[in-house]
């Protein structure tokens, strides 16, 4: 089993990026990790937002493992706790073993064909965060289901 992370749009500042990287190292202890930046579509003075969304989600899906379990970030999304989210991952490697696949549109969202796709829309707060965060606060989830499932002590419960 291994993780993808498809992200539209790159982290701008350096102390995301550290954030990140972080994470990812902390996260591939127990799990390959890929992850794919796609650039973000330009839009110009009056830009077309539905279209960007369109340009977007199909570089999204070409991405898309065909087989992996498709987990989409949307504002709209259900929110679950950090250890519901380890207890789906520990079902999921017991039973099916796919691999999850998450993607994190951009400013403007995801295409409804992205959302359609998904086996989970899923929602990291009620609160709304740049794409950027939500990829710094997705890997580090990612990390604290891995420490929940191993009894370890990062997650304190």
């Amino acid at each position: 089993m291994k993780f993808r992370l498809i992200c539209v749009g790159k982290l701008a500042e350096s102390w995301q990026r550290q954030a990140a990287e972080e994470y990812i190292k902390r996260v591939q202890r127990y799990f390959p990790l890929d992850l794919i930046e796609l650039k973000e579509e330009k839009g110009g003075r009056k830009s077309d937002t539905n279209r960007i969304i369109k340009a977007e989600g199909e570089r999204v899906l070409a991405k898309v493992p065909e087989k992996s379990f498709l987990i989409v970030l949307d504002e709209n999304g259900r929110n679950h706790g950090s250890e519901h989210l380890a207890q789906l991952l520990s079902t999921e490697m017991v039973q099916g073993g796919r691999d999850w696949c998450f993607a994190i549109g951009g400013p403007y969202g995801h295409d409804p064909a992205v959302v359609k796709r998904a086996n989970m829309v899923l929602s990291l707060s009620k609160m709304t965060f740049t794409h950027q965060m939500a990829r710094i606060l997705l890997l580090e989830q990612l990390y604290r289901s891995c420490s929940i499932i191993n009894n370890e002590p990062y997650h304190n419960r």
